[in-house]
């Protein structure tokens, strides 16, 4: 079923650059974009969409998808409101970083359904600035998305299976798995590293004062290593209250971890450390393989 038209609320750097990837894949629908009246101008010179609407009820009207790019509290509050206007023919779909308690509330909302209705999503891209100026095209190129599907959901049919193949177009590798099992997962490989930079930046701050040159002097390991502290609270915030649990089992291994390091600076211990931390960077397959490896 070919999609004609797609609305995506918020847009700023994922929903603005997938619209531009959609673009630059040839994509010959209409895009809708639904924002701020600044983000919407924006939006719409650079060519990332047809027309801006600021009401999202308004903005949904017409269209195939319906993709929620805000973020996760604001997607949680949307299923809901959208739920009671869009007919049922509509794939509305997200691509908020948690996932179990947006499903939850996209079975309550749409019911027996759900599976049909709705299409819970997350990629695994981004940038430490957000908005639309910073929106690019290829920001999903070989990038994981992550599906959740629903019980029973056929994600390779109808809308969803439509849908998944533009995401495919535009360079995503698609990867299914359950809410929780995602929640789990992405506490390790996406919140913890956020929270790990902002704790380092902070401390930094504390140490040496919000003057210091200490990036400089530190060189490219450290930049590294605090350059997601730029995030903006207004995002992370949420990833931090819907998915508490698995943040704070994650956070709590990994002080334990750290204060065993602390405790063998002076010990073998330290060099079974390193051996250990070695093993995660010689069994890393390229992504592309093991993307492959997840649709066989």
């Amino acid at each position: 079923m070919p999609i004609r038209q797609i609305t995506i609320i918020g847009t700023g750097l994922i929903g603005g650059s997938l619209a531009l990837a959609l673009r630059k894949k040839r994509f010959r629908g209409k895009i809708i974009g639904c924002d701020q009246p600044d983000v919407l101008r924006r939006a719409k010179k650079i060519g990332a969409i047809d027309k801006g609407i600021g009401d999202p009820i308004k903005a949904a009207e017409g269209s195939d998808v319906v993709v929620i790019a805000t973020p996760v509290g604001t997607i949680i509050d949307l299923i809901e409101r959208l739920g009671l206007h869009l007919s049922d023919d509509v794939l509305l779909t997200d691509v908020g970083s948690t996932k179990s308690e947006i499903v939850s509330r996209a079975q309550k909302i749409f019911g027996n359904r759900a599976s049909h209705r709705f299409l819970a999503g997350h990629p695994m891209a981004g940038k430490e600035n957000s908005g639309i100026e910073f929106a690019d095209a290829d920001l999903f190129r070989g990038a994981v998305w992550f599906l959740t599907p629903l019980p029973k959901q056929n994600v390779s049919t109808g809308l969803a299976g439509e849908y998944v193949s533009w995401l495919k177009k535009i360079g995503a590798d698609i990867a299914e798995l359950d809410p929780a099992e995602h929640d789990q997962l992405c506490a390790w490989i996406s919140h913890i590293p956020q929270f790990v930079s902002t704790a380092l930046a902070a401390s930094l701050v504390d140490e040496y004062g919000e003057d210091a040159p200490v990036l400089d002097y530190g060189g490219r390991a450290l930049r590294e290593m605090t350059r997601i502290a730029s995030s903006p609270y207004s995002m992370w915030r949420d990833v931090a209250l819907t998915n508490k649990r698995h943040i704070a089992d994650a956070l709590l291994k990994l002080e334990q971890r750290l204060a065993h390091i602390r405790e063998n600076l002076d010990s073998r211990q330290l060099e079974d450390e390193f051996d250990r931390a070695h093993k995660l960077k010689s069994s890393a397959a390229p992504r592309a393989e093991s993307a492959e490896r997840r649709q066989k």
